[in-house]
C-alpha cells in the first residue's frame, strides 16, 4: 500500500523554511490557536503522582524504585501532566534525543519541560507526529535562541503548523500508525537477532579469556570473585605490572588532535567540523591518546554502555576517562579483550566504591587478570577473531538494514505529515487491527532525556 501513495494535486508555499510547500487546501494556524501552555506544580502532593519521562519511545512512566537514572532532589517542583498533554523539551534542542511527546498518562514531569494542553481544534496525535518529524532532522533551528539552542515557548506558540482537515488528520494518524508499526516490528525483530548474536559472541570471548579453547585443561581456583576457575598453568598478573597511567595533557596543541570517544563500537573519532552533542569551550585539558592505549570509564560503570576501549588512533579524550599505556604492547589486545568480557555483564561490581560506582585508579591497577603464555595468548586471540568474524559480519549487515529502515520511516513520516504524500485513500482501505504492545526489551532501547537534565537545566 505504501507504494500506492502519490502527491496531492495542488500545492502552495507554507512560508515555513522547515516545511516548504503544503497541499493547497491545508490551513496554516499559529500554535497558540491549537494549544496553550500549562504549568501547575505538584508541590507537597508529588507522592500522589506517577513520575513521567520523555524518551525516544515517547512519554513513559518511570519506576523510581529501581534507582536507575537521575532524579530531582525536590519532586515538589515537578509539574502536573494530564493524559493528552504535549510535552516539549525546548532547550539544548540539537542534543536532545526527543523534543516532543504526547502523554497517554496522568502524572508529573520535571519543571525543565514545557507542557501544552490541546484546545481541541486539532488532533494531538497529528500535532505530535508533525513535530516529531521536525525533531528527527532538527529542522527547527531557525527558532533557536542563545548558546543553549532554546526555543522560547512564546516563539513556538507564535509559529504556524500546517493543518489538514480533522478528518484528514485522522487519516494521516491512522496510516502512520499502520505503516510505522510494521517498520518498527521489522526493526525490533532484527534487534532481537542482533541481541542473540551478541550473546553468542560474548560467550565465546568470555570462555576464551578465562579458560581458553582447550576443554581438557586442568583448572585451579583464581581466588577472584568475578573470575572463578582458570587453567592450571595460567598466571595471575596485576594490571600495574604491564599498565601505567598516561598523564599527558594536550594543552595549547589541542587543535592538532582528533577528538576521540568511547562508544559501544569501541574508540571512535568525533567529527569536529560538524559537532553534535556538548562541546567544551577549550580542549586544552584533554588527554593525549596513542594507538594501543587502553581507555577506561571507571565511574557510573553500570550505566556506561562501554567501560573499556582499545585505541587504534592518535587523538585526545576528555579527562573524565582513564588512559592506560601498555608497557608490553603485545599484551594490550589481551587486556582489552579480557576487560571487555568482564564488562558484558558488569562482573567487576565487587571493586566499585561510592554511589557513583567508581573503581579507583589505584584499585584498578591492583586488580589481577589471567595471563596465558605468549604463544597461547596469540593463539586464543586469533581463534576469537576466527569464531566471531562471521557473527560480526552478520551483525553489521543487520545494523545497516535497521539504519535503512529507520531512515525510511523518518522520511515517510515527514513526507506524510507535511503533505508530500496523500494517504487519504490508502488509510480508508486499511484493515482494523490491534497493534502489539512494545516488548519490554524494546522499551529498554529508549533514551531518557531526564537522565542528565539537571546538569543541563
Amino acid at each position: 500500500m505504501i507504494t500506492d501513495l502519490k502527491p496531492y494535486a495542488e500545492y502552495k508555499e507554507s512560508g515555513l523554511p522547515w516545511v516548504g510547500q503544503v497541499p493547497k487546501h491545508w490551513d496554516l494556524i499559529p500554535n497558540r490557536g491549537l494549544v496553550r501552555r500549562r504549568k501547575l506544580l505538584v508541590g507537597k502532593h508529588h507522592g500522589d503522582y506517577r513520575l513521567l519521562s520523555l524518551t525516544k519511545q515517547g512519554v513513559i512512566v518511570r519506576d523510581i524504585s529501581t534507582g536507575k537514572g537521575k532524579f530531582s532532589s525536590d519532586m515538589g517542583t515537578s509539574q502536573e501532566v494530564r493524559s493528552g498533554d504535549l510535552i516539549f523539551c525546548l532547550f539544548d534542542v540539537p542534543e536532545t534525543p526527543r523534543t516532543v511527546g504526547l502523554s497517554r498518562y496522568d502524572g508529573m514531569i520535571t519543571g525543565a519541560y514545557t507542557v501544552f494542553e490541546s484546545l481541541g481544534k486539532c488532533s494531538s496525535e497529528y500535532f505530535e507526529l508533525f513535530y516529531k518529524a521536525m525533531d528527527d532532522r532538527k529542522l527547527l533551528s531557525p527558532l533557536y535562541s542563545g548558546l543553549r539552542h532554546t526555543i522560547p515557548a512564546e516563539r513556538l506558540l507564535g509559529t504556524k503548523t500546517p493543518q489538514p482537515t480533522l478528518r484528514e488528520q485522522a487519516a494521516i494518524v491512522r496510516f502512520l500508525d499502520w505503516a510505522t508499526g510494521r517498520l518498527e516490528r521489522a526493526i525490533s525483530a532484527k534487534r532481537k537477532v542482533i541481541a542473540l548474536l551478541t550473546e553468542q559472541k560474548q560467550a565465546i570471548i568470555h570462555r576464551a579469556v578465562t579458560r581458553g579453547f582447550d576443554i581438557s585443561v586442568s583448572l585451579k581456583p583464581s581466588g577472584i570473585p568475578w573470575l572463578g576457575d582458570i587453567p592450571q598453568h595460567w598466571a595471575l598478573v596485576p594490571n600495574r605490572s604491564f599498565l601505567s597511567l598516561r598523564r599527558e595533557v594536550v594543552g595549547k596543541k589541542s587543535k592538532g588532535y582528533t577528538l576521540l570517544s568511547l562508544s559501544l563500537r569501541g574508540v571512535i573519532s568525533r567529527d569536529m567540523e560538524n559537532p553534535t552533542g556538548k562541546w567544551p569551550s577549550s580542549f586544552d585539558s584533554y588527554q593525549a591518546v596513542e594507538p594501543d592505549d587502553l581507555i577506561f570509564c571507571l565511574f557510573d560503570i553500570d550505566e556506561t554502555p562501554r567501560f573499556v576501549g582499545l585505541s587504534k588512533l592518535n587523538g585526545m579524550v576528555t579527562g573524565a576517562y582513564t588512559v592506560l599505556r601498555c608497557r608490553k604492547p603485545a599484551m594490550a589486545k589481551w587486556a582489552y579483550t579480557f576487560y571487555l568480557a568482564m564488562d558484558f555483564d558488569k562482573r567487576l561490581r565487587p571493586a566499585y566504591t561510592g554511589l557513583r560506582k567508581v573503581i579507583q585508579k589505584s584499585t584498578f591497577l591492583g586488580l589481577k587478570l589471567p595471563m596465558p603464555t605468549d604463544d597461547e595468548r596469540a593463539v586464543i586471540l586469533a581463534e576469537i577473531a576466527n569464531q566471531t568474524e562471521g557473527i560480526d559480519t552478520t551483525i553489521g549487515r543487520l545494523e545497516r538494514e535497521i539504519e535503512l529502515l529507520t531512515e525510511y520511516r523518518t522520511r515517510l513520516i515527514a513526507d506524510v505529515v507535511t503533505g508530500k504524500l496523500d494517504v487519504r485513500k490508502v488509510a480508508a482501505q486499511l484493515p482494523e487491527e490491534v497493534m502489539p504492545e512494545l516488548a519490554e526489551d524494546d522499551a529498554e532501547l529508549s533514551i531518557d532525556t531526564e537522565a542528565d537534565e539537571e546538569a543541563r537545566a
